[in-house]
């Protein structure tokens, strides 16, 4: 659906996209991620036909974005982080209007943004003012205009932002089920939803990728140290200590609960299982034990590794 080969994009001092070259089959939900400044917005406006490339090229679903724009545009539905919507109309207008700017004619509007309407769950809202719904409805009108001619792919640049916890679980579920359908670029600052949604991710730092892989496999090669959560009640100096000694356990933190429980956090080395040994010295010291678990990596801590923490700004998001 999306091949890009050696796609660059440079403005004047700097280079925001640098010689990229990736691919998204027919049918795949991809996460595209990266930091502030990382170049990802950038690519998905290149691969939209909204900002020309400085070199290299893409083809989407089969056309290419420079001779073959007009083409690229009809088979995409694209759905910018700002949502640029008429407050002014009603939400059938809005989206009747936009049918027909994408080529639909006659029956053709009413069946797809009465089709879309439900898909997105507006039928209710028809007759809305765009300007007077709440966030997630603006949201869900963009998501709608995207769909309405029924695009082989979707591009949803931070689709969930702003919403809250209730209509991004709504979101996620949605973008499931389109899924099944259309092929879906994804960028978004929530990890957890990539890791929740997406197939595939793709992460870029400063105009590079430096990996693609699902993200179950992008946990199990990058991930960090592990780490092992306990609550014992004892004296905490001496627990520091001995916990400290054992092997494959790298660094002890504590903090003391106010019910006279400690809390301690085992960073530990990824290639040694550290638990049954940890239990066996938990009961040879007679310690009392409330707690014992593992805590996951997560595709935070991959991406960390790989762009680093404080890497292209402040935020996971370009």
């Amino acid at each position: 659906m999306i091949h890009a080969e050696h796609l660059t994009k440079r403005y004047a001092g700097r280079t925001a996209v640098d010689d990229i070259s990736f691919s998204v089959a027919k049918g795949e939900i991809v996460g595209f991620l990266g930091p502030n400044g990382a170049g990802k917005s950038t690519t998905l406006r290149m691969l939209t036909c909204f900002l020309s490339a400085s070199g290299g090229t893409a083809r989407v679903a089969g056309y290419d974005i420079y001779r073959d724009s007009l083409e690229v545009r009809r088979r995409v539905g694209y759905m910018p982080e700002n949502v640029p919507l008429y407050p002014d109309m009603r939400v059938v207008e809005y989206l009747s209007f936009r049918a027909r700017l994408k080529g639909l004619r006659g029956r053709e509007v009413k069946r797809a943004v009465a089709e879309v309407m439900d898909t997105c769950s507006l039928t209710e809202r028809a007759k809305s003012i765009i300007g007077t719904l709440s966030k997630g409805y603006r949201q869900r009108v963009g998501l709608a205009d995207a769909l309405v001619n029924k695009p082989d792919l979707l591009v949803l640049d931070e689709p969930t932002n702003g919403l809250d916890p209730s209509q991004i679980r709504q979101s996620r579920e949605l973008i499931k089920r389109l899924g099944e359908k259309h092929t879906i670029l994804i960028s978004t600052h929530i990890l957890s939803e990539v890791e929740m949604t997406c197939g595939r991710v793709i992460i870029i730092d400063r105009g590079v990728i430096k990996a693609s892989d699902s993200p179950q496999n992008l946990i199990r090669r990058l991930r960090r140290p592990g780490a092992i959560l306990l609550e014992l009640k004892g004296d905490e100096g001496k627990a520091v200590a001995a916990l400290t000694q054992l092997n494959g356990v790298e660094v002890v933190t504590s903090h003391p609960l106010p019910d006279g429980w400690t809390s301690y956090s085992l960073t530990t080395d990824p290639q040694r299982d550290v638990r049954s040994d940890l239990y066996a010295m938990i009961r040879e010291k007679k310690w009392d034990l409330r707690e014992l678990a593992s805590k996951p990596a997560s595709l935070e801590d991959a991406f960390v590794d790989l762009v680093g923490a404080g890497s292209g700004g402040s935020g996971l998001a370009v």
